[in-house]
């Protein structure tokens, strides 16, 4: 299977589901009617990409389809894609890994698939020929720890962890040590994902990043916050609730494959112009895959893969 066909193959219950209901809308109409656009409007909202964001496609596709005068829904069409198109590339990621030493801490609600994240992510890296160093700096659960270690052993990586309860910061400062020894050059972290005490998680992080500051004051940083897809717009709101406390710098949004609910990408995108650096489209060690926002929304919508509507064509 091809990645583009594999990207399809992760989206299809968003493409079949939420996005369905909005490309069937398309060809319902045919001609453009008065109520046309307070219905998609409303597709979009149920699509799971916000009010806000459902509003702002709908003003900008029926300005551009007015200002050019279109009559028939196929046409607008092509303008709506255009428009998600462009919300996208309003923040397309740069490159997660540069060619220097690289800090990646990963931050992220426990049960958002940040550890299996972290583990697919280290072995892609290795393969791709990186020296990896995992710290397992979410020290409050034992789980936790013991399924990161799992998976640093599959990707074949360096793993540095300390006891349930230890410091987080002393697994980062042992973690930098072991990181400069070894001369790897990406070290990933991962954190406890307590974002229900606000004051905690930030006074965490901030120990945790001078710690970092000070080990490698030239490296390429990155704050990656995993989210939940299949949560829908508490996806959303997760990710506010997480810029209050830390620079993120991308998203990575997993469990894709398995929600009607991937219109929250583009919500994200929209509200809080934070790139998705990643998806998760499988349960497979190579289903994590880098973003690319032409594929994302080629692969969403499938208008062409329908009963085409009896639009005629001015």
């Amino acid at each position: 299977m091809g990645l583009f066909d594999a990207l399809k193959r992760g989206l299809r219950k968003t493409r079949e589901g939420s996005m369905g209901v909005v490309d069937e809308l398309f060809l319902q109409y045919g001609e453009i009617e008065d109520d046309f656009y307070d219905e998609l409007e409303e597709s979009l909202i149920l699509a799971d990409m916000g009010m806000t964001t459902a509003s702002d496609i709908v003003s900008r596709v029926r300005a551009k389809a007015e200002e050019k005068k279109l009559q028939y829904t196929k046409q607008v069409y092509d303008v709506f894609i255009d428009e998600i198109k462009r919300i996208l590339y309003t923040s397309k990621p740069k490159a997660v890994i540069d060619r220097m030493t690289n800090v990646l801490l990963v931050i992220g609600v426990n049960g958002a698939g940040k550890t299996t994240t972290i583990g697919k992510l280290a072995y892609q890296l290795k393969q791709g020929g990186h020296d990896v160093v995992i710290a397992a700096a979410d020290t409050f659960r034992a789980a936790a720890i013991d399924q990161l270690r799992v998976w640093a052993e599959r990707a074949g990586v360096t793993f540095v962890s300390h006891a349930e309860g230890s410091d987080p910061g002393a697994v980062v400062y042992d973690a930098a040590d072991i990181t400069h020894s070894r001369w790897a050059d990406i070290l990933l972290v991962d954190t406890a994902g307590r974002l229900q005490n606000k004051k905690n998680l930030m006074e965490e992080l901030r120990k945790i990043n001078k710690i970092l500051e000070r080990e490698f004051p030239t490296a390429h940083r990155e704050v990656l916050l995993v989210l939940d897809a299949t949560t829908g717009q508490n996806a959303l709101s997760q990710a506010r609730l997480f810029k209050e406390v830390a620079p993120i710098s991308g998203i990575v949004l997993t469990k894709l494959d398995g929600t009607a609910k991937g219109g929250v990408v583009i919500g994200i995108v929209n509200e809080l112009q934070i790139p998705v650096k990643y998806i998760g489209i499988g349960e497979g060690i190579d289903d994590l895959r880098p973003f690319d926002p032409d594929e994302f929304a080629t692969a969403l919508f499938s208008l062409d893969e329908r009963q085409p509507a009896e639009n005629e064509e001015s």
